[in-house]
């Protein structure tokens, strides 16, 4: 067994937690990563607040293990979606988009573990000193809204920084990377890209094709000039949208264009005229399978790298 930490933590048996995707992390996909010793998130980004309610008692109709709910604090409905979730007391929150201090109190105080998604080192020491339980640092190689900070260089400084454990995210697929995100001083990783191909995401399979067959080359950050970079696979809006950035085009108009694209692309399919969200590690994902399988190859592979490197370093 390989556990951390962020096991002890959180109640669950293996040290992978899985993306609060926008549109896809339903309770479906939360309660299959839960059931396979994950962490499952619901994802509160986008939907309506009674939305994130039904998946969340969903979850708990599928599932006996924690799971979580993912925050992203621009949502327009942010208030109430966060009103949701201190009613159905989720096991863990995952906050990201915006500063999430003046929340954490609210959420300790009705037993919910908060656990934010940082890209710097200032911002993870500022929300500890808030009463974070834990970190998500994710790197700028994941799909949707990034940072700027690489995510092999960003890990190892918030470890430093912080007395709770870090999750590492972004460019997360396989064991050599949880292996890798172990050997960084995280205590497990944070997946989204590759929960989109699994059986249980309902991601349009067009979806799910275009991340199959895309390359190491295949991904692109619109929205740089918004404050808000989103990385998502090319394709004919991402470049329409950053030949619009090179304008004179207001913010507010580039905003418009993109709304309802992310399900537009994921959901609908449209893998031309909308958002496919992805991260660099696309290019490694090849095949879908069941989140079980998913997870149970990702720690067995861990756990033989880990074993081959202390032998290793016995010398032998």
């Amino acid at each position: 067994m390989l556990k951390t930490d962020i096991c002890d933590l959180f109640g669950i048996e293996y040290p992978i937690i899985q993306g609060g995707m926008a549109h896809l992390a339903t309770a479906e996909l939360a309660a299959a990563v839960s059931n396979a010793g994950g962490l499952g998130i619901i994802g509160g980004g986008a939907p309506e607040p009674e939305w994130v309610r039904e998946q969340i008692r969903l979850t708990k109709q599928k599932t006996g293990k924690p799971f979580g709910a993912n925050i992203v604090l621009v949502a327009p409905k942010v208030e109430e979606i966060i009103a949701v979730i201190l009613e159905e007391k989720v096991a863990v929150v995952t906050v990201g988009a915006g500063n999430p201090g003046p929340y954490i109190s609210r959420f300790k105080e009705a037993g919910i573990m908060v656990m934010p998604v940082v890209a710097s080192v200032a911002l993870a020491r500022r929300l500890q000193r808030a009463g974070a339980d834990a970190f998500v640092a994710e790197g700028m190689e994941s799909g949707g809204e990034v940072g700027q900070i690489t995510t092999i260089a960003l890990v190892p400084q918030v470890v430093d920084a912080v007395k709770v454990p870090v999750v590492a995210a972004g460019g997360f697929a396989d064991g050599r990377g949880l292996a890798a995100a172990l050997a960084l001083g995280a205590q497990g990783i944070q997946m989204g890209t590759r929960f989109i191909c699994s059986e249980e995401c309902i991601a349009h399979p067009d979806c799910k094709k275009a991340i199959i067959d895309a390359s190491d080359r295949s991904t692109i950050l619109s929205g740089q000039s918004t404050g808000y970079p989103l990385r998502a696979l090319e394709n004919k809006f991402t470049r329409e949208f950053i030949d619009k950035e090179n304008t004179d085009i207001p913010i507010e108009e580039l905003f418009r264009l993109g709304t309802g694209k992310i399900r537009q692309g994921m959901i609908d399919g449209d893998v031309e005229g909308g958002t496919l969200l992805a991260g660099q590690i696309a290019g490694m994902i090849k095949e879908i399978k069941p989140v079980k399988a998913i997870i149970e190859e990702i720690a067995a592979e861990a756990k033989a790298i880990i074993t081959q490197l202390n032998n290793h370093a016995k010398g032998g």
